[in-house]
């Protein structure tokens, strides 16, 4: 796995820009307009997979640092540094995780950390995010005893076990959210028998769910609640829990007020304060440093035919020097 991390300057404060350059597959080719790897650019969009998730988001930082450094002279009383992975839209161990990871063992230290994942849905600017829900993801397993449909007292069917548990862990909303969260909603995403007859009782029954949570819940209270609610059912079962990130919050203060100043001043839109959508790298760096998300239009990322608009690139470009002017003349704490 390739990764990259760059630091100019040797003082502090450092501010980091994290994001990845890995992209989702294209999808058969015969659904993009263009070559989806070529970055061609037709009617005032860049269309390629990636424009927007997320290298695009890296070439305005990249274009940014280069403008701010030229107004300041390369002097600016700090660092500058790039946090740059190939393993985010995967399963994440092999990128951000082991650079920091690599970065704690060197004793280096991150201020801040700005993550340029795609922010807004259909205006630059819209919105920032200060933080993510967690992701929980669930297996469950039940077992019976695999009998003819016409004698079920000779037979165990797993299924009405299986969709009981289901009930109580899969259906309902577990909160009303919070200040700055949606509600935690766990939704069932999979039901599998795998039985080609109709007369013929399971020995078992499958079936996946996930849990977006917000910050008043971990990963751990949420797995003992499931396991608790399964065992209250009773009969035999398996139960795989995964927890790909927690919920976390980089709270509003004087870090979170200059990427609002320096994205009204850029775009003439105030910012909402955001926690919505999946997981990103940020789960890993909101431990080293606060960190929040800025970036470009998302509306297509991951479709075929992914683009962005070249006059959102030169205006988050912009935003970026923007940020990096105010944040060296006054760091926040």
């Amino acid at each position: 796995m390739d990764n990259l991390y760059a630091r100019l300057g040797s003082e502090r404060p450092n501010f980091c820009f994290a994001g990845h350059i890995d992209v989702v597959p294209p999808g058969p080719r015969s659904g993009w307009s263009v070559d989806p790897f070529a970055g061609e650019i037709v009617e005032g969009r860049l269309i390629g997979r990636g424009a927007c998730d997320m290298k695009g988001g890296i070439a305005c930082f990249v274009a940014a640092v280069d403008r701010f450094l030229a107004g300041c002279r390369n002097d600016f009383g700090g660092s500058i540094s790039l946090l740059i992975t190939g393993d985010e839209e995967g399963p994440a161990v092999n990128g951000t995780v082991k650079v920091l990871d690599w970065l704690a063992r060197r004793g280096e230290r991150l201020d801040h950390c700005l993550v340029g994942e795609p922010t807004s849905r259909r205006h630059l600017g819209e919105s920032i995010k200060i933080g993510r829900r967690g992701s929980l993801n669930g297996l469950l397993t039940v077992f019976g005893t695999q009998g003819h449909s016409a004698y079920p007292q000779l037979a165990d069917n797993p299924i009405p076990r299986l969709m009981r548990m289901l009930s109580a862990v899969a259906i309902d909303p577990l909160d009303e959210g919070t200040e700055h969260f949606e509600p935690s909603w766990p939704q069932a995403t999979t039901i599998d028998v795998g039985n080609p007859a109709t007369n013929v009782i399971p020995a078992q029954a499958r079936a996946a769910f996930n849990i977006r949570f917000n910050d008043r819940h971990d990963g751990d209270g949420l797995a003992a609640w499931i396991r608790a609610c399964c065992e209250e059912i009773g009969g035999r079962y398996e139960l795989d829990i995964e927890v790909s990130g927690e919920a976390f919050l980089c709270p509003p203060g004087p870090w979170i007020d200059l990427l609002v100043t320096a994205t009204e001043a850029a775009t003439g839109r105030r910012p909402t304060l955001d926690t919505s959508g999946g997981t990103s790298d940020a789960r890993f760096i909101k431990e080293y440093c606060p960190v929040a998300e800025l970036g470009l239009v998302g509306d297509s990322l991951h479709k075929m035919d992914e683009h962005v608009a070249l006059i959102d690139l030169e205006a988050l470009t912009e935003l970026y020097r923007g940020v990096l002017t105010r944040y060296f003349a006054e760091p926040p704490p």
